[in-house]
């Protein structure tokens, strides 16, 4: 069970001051979330991952050619170009 002396020294560590009727509030709140932990600790855990339910594995399409765009397509909603190529801002 965490008290609010738990809860207290855990604000401080994170740097989030609490008022006192915070701290009751949150130590109220995570008591019942922390039970839970332990009821989950109480499951059979050797039990066989599930299957997916598709017996699919590394579905790939073929990479086959396609139409594509001409450059005077490609360039034509560019904001900027230069010498036929797309002209961006230096980044360094």
């Amino acid at each position: 069970m965490i008290t609010t002396n738990d809860i207290e020294h855990i604000s401080w560590l994170a740097h989030i001051w609490l008022t006192d009727s915070e701290l009751e509030e949150y130590s109220e709140k995570i008591n019942p979330i922390l039970e839970y932990f332990g009821t989950l600790d109480e499951v059979e855990g050797d039990v066989d991952a599930a299957h997916h339910v598709l017996d699919l594995y590394n579905v790939w399409r073929d990479d086959v050619p396609s139409e594509m765009l001409s450059q005077e397509e490609a360039l034509s909603n560019a904001k900027e170009i230069k010498d036929g190529y797309f002209k961006a801002a230096r980044i360094l």
